[in-house]
């Protein structure tokens, strides 16, 4: 049931993180706070297609 999704940078929008969730339990987008090595420091990413 887990799916694999793609995490973009919210501020260059580089996809630069795979990650997997449970689409049954957590149906709204996820968001996580990573490291961009294009931006080379802490942002927002977001899940995308």
């Amino acid at each position: 049931m887990r799916e694999i999704i793609t995490l973009a940078c919210s501020q260059c929008k580089q996809r630069n993180y795979t990650t997997t969730k449970n689409k049954k339990t957590t149906t709204d987008k996820l968001s996580l706070k990573k490291y961009c090595k294009f931006c080379k420091t802490h942002t927002e990413h977001k899940e995308t297609r």
